[in-house]
């Protein structure tokens, strides 16, 4: 199982790592089956994810895509953090090996799940905008 440079450097040298105090909406998704956890935290100002960090249980591959999640919302609208996809993320990070594509999915959920929290902080339900969250407890694990 090979890992891309950039993903090796996400592990290595994870961006935006740490709790976020101050977190106008904190997601966390899990899978069990794996035994990666993702915690995501995100400041939103004016409908824009000014800032965003992390903290996450898990692989190599989780950190990577959980670095590289924040990456690509952090200065982004919450509407284009929510067309994040989990296969952007492998593509920003040249690809994962197949067994190790539930982490992208993971990274994905988690950026939904702070933006689900936000809104329900703000007393809007969070259902017609970010949509039903899927339960990672049944992500493909191959």
């Amino acid at each position: 199982m090979a890992y891309s440079e950039k993903v090796m450097d996400h592990f290595a040298n994870p961006r935006n790592v740490g709790e976020m105090e101050d977190a106008d909406g904190i997601g966390e998704v899990g899978n069990p089956k794996c035994g990666d956890i993702m915690k995501m935290y995100i400041k939103v100002d004016n409908d824009v994810i000014t800032d965003v960090s992390f903290k996450t249980f898990g692989c190599g591959a989780a950190i990577a895509t959980s670095s590289m999640a924040t990456e690509l919302v952090k200065g982004h609208s919450i509407d284009d953090a929510l067309k994040l996809t989990n296969k952007a993320v492998m593509e920003a990070l040249d690809g994962l090996p197949p067994v190790k594509v539930h982490c992208s999915v993971l990274a994905e959920q988690a950026i939904k799940a702070a933006v689900s929290d936000y809104y329900t902080r703000k007393g809007i339900d969070p259902t017609p905008i970010v949509g039903e969250l899927h339960d990672c407890e049944e992500c493909p694990i191959e």
